[in-house]
């Protein structure tokens, strides 16, 4: 299996139905086939061999689908840059996986000149905006117009597809690596499940560097669907493009529901009656959310996919049939669901060993769709995949039904309005400040978000730093979603015999009210 397989499916049934569009633009099958192709060819003119990473730091728009498309058609290999992340975090996302071409738009020309001479593998910058193509970088549409278009470099199953990176525990990001065959087997997984249907069409809304938005693309692909795309999220967007391009398949984390059902936009006449399916993930929706939003979307099937980027990225799903009000009697829309195809699920122990129902222990991972391992990190990727399972840190039980209920986090991580939030790389930032003795970055509940990053702060003695002083400070090291919304100072931190912090003890106040231990 390979990336590119769908396209040439598509290609020859139905090589004049739209294959993208955004804004004012839109390309059949054969157009889209046609860029892909001389994108390939462009790209390796450059110099791109096969399994050269090339990555790209943009905005959503119908590029990021050709790129996509492109760089493995023409043997290399994708590294999307996360948009929301600090300089210095792209930097090191550019130099770890030894990238050496980058594609920018305008939203990044100016970040991409700052740090490109300290991407060391770094050779080439193509700028893929709108306005005029700045100094020392390549015109994507100016190199797709001259280059020759070229043949498919057909990966097999095991040939690497990507690295993805997500937020590392250490302190630095961990470049998941997926395969051909990871990403194909699960979006035939979600194909199965029912998350495209013939003469669909899939609106891009999350980010498109997120794996969650490529991996539920994936049936729509394979499905030869329509893909609408727009720049970024934002309500009345949104709704304008459900009802101008008749979507059937939306992606939304809980935060992106919440907005879009509590906007005014919502309570004007709409033709909604295209869509399907909203597809939510990332952190759980409350009751409250979910009942406006299909109190607001009458006739939209609503479904829960749990997963992670090492999953590409589907392990469970909670179907249509279970968010009915029936069925959230019975408390398995509260569930992240059961193994979808192709994927067996396990609660274990320390020693992995199964634990018996309704017992609380790591949830763990099998199948094809199980990550290559972490790039450049051995240590990690023996730690997370031992004996064939995927450890994905996360402390759940399974009832009677193989239903998984996600209590707690084993791993040390927030997500924030669908974002991951590894506290190590918070920590680390705010133990920078000359003012600070010791901390402890937790999550705490917040109704936006799901949960909000709140620091617990030691001060040094006869030192002075305010909470607004210690964000301003962190947001010049890491990403703004990462840094505390609030902090608390105190004079010493709990501690367990063995000198951890008590995080257990921090969280206490905010979460003993709550039916679940994150958000």
């Amino acid at each position: 299996m390979y990336l590119t397989q769908a396209l040439h499916r598509a290609m020859q049934q139905k090589p004049d139905h739209i294959a993208v569009r955004f804004g004012d633009r839109q390309q059949t099958f054969r157009q889209f086939a046609d860029r892909v192709a001389r994108l390939a060819g462009a790209l390796q003119g450059l110099g791109m061999q096969h399994g050269d990473r090339v990555a790209m730091l943009t905005l959503n728009s119908d590029r990021y689908l050709e790129y996509q498309m492109g760089v493995p058609w023409g043997g290399g290999v994708l590294n999307p840059c996360n948009t929301r992340w600090s300089s210095s975090e792209i930097l090191y996302s550019l130099n770890d996986s030894g990238s050496t071409i980058l594609i920018v738009d305008e939203t990044f020309r100016a970040l991409a000149e700052t740090i490109r001479g300290d991407a060391a593998a770094l050779r080439e910058v193509i700028y893929c905006g709108d306005d005029d193509v700045p100094a020392g970088m390549h015109g994507y549409e100016a190199l797709l117009a001259k280059a020759q278009p070229v043949g498919d470099a057909v990966r097999r199953d095991e040939d690497l597809a990507g690295i993805f990176y997500t937020g590392g525990t250490t302190g630095f990001p961990k470049g998941v690596m997926l395969s051909h065959g990871n990403l194909l087997s699960s979006g035939l997984a979600l194909r199965a499940e029912g998350m495209a249907t013939p003469g669909g069409t899939y609106l891009h809304a999350a980010p498109m560097f997120h794996l969650a938005d490529m991996g539920l693309a994936m049936p729509h692909w394979i499905e030869g669907n329509t893909h609408s795309v727009i720049a970024a999220f934002s309500p009345e967007l949104v709704l304008d493009t459900l009802e101008r391009d008749r979507v059937t398949h939306l992606l939304l984390v809980p935060t992106m529901i919440q907005m879009l059902v509590d906007h005014p936009a919502m309570r004007q006449p709409r033709d909604l009656s295209a869509l399907h399916t909203i597809i939510y993930g990332a952190s759980p929706i409350s009751e409250a959310v979910l009942e406006r939003a299909m109190t607001a979307l009458p006739g939209v099937s609503f479904v829960q996919a749990y997963g992670m980027t090492e999953l590409s990225p589907l392990a469970t799903i909670v179907r249509p049939s279970y968010h009915t009000p029936e069925a959230r009697e019975l408390g398995k829309s509260r569930s992240a669901g059961r193994a979808s195809y192709c994927t067996e699920v396990r609660i274990v122990d320390p020693e992995d060993r199964e634990v018996p129902r309704g017992t609380v222990g790591e949830v763990i991972v099998r199948g094809p769709n199980v990550m290559q391992g972490y790039w450049n990190k051995p240590e990690q990727t023996a730690e997370a995949l031992r004996n064939g399972w995927m450890h994905t840190g996360d402390g759940g039980y399974m009832d009677d039904d193989g239903f998984i209920f996600i209590v707690d986090r084993l791993k040390d991580m927030i997500i924030s309005g669908g974002e991951n939030v590894y506290s190590a790389e918070v920590e680390n930032a705010i133990a920078m400040h000359s003012a600070v003795a010791a901390c402890a970055v937790i999550g705490i509940p917040n109704a936006a978000w799901g949960e909000a990053v709140h620091a617990v702060v030691v001060r040094k003695p006869d030192a002075s730093v305010t909470a607004e002083e210690l964000i301003a400070h962190c947001k010049t090291l890491i990403a703004g979603y990462k840094c505390p919304r609030s902090v608390h100072f105190r004079d010493s931190l709990p501690l367990s015999g063995a000198g951890k912090i008590l995080k257990t003890e921090l969280r206490k106040p905010y979460w003993d009210s709550q039916i679940r231990k994150v958000s």
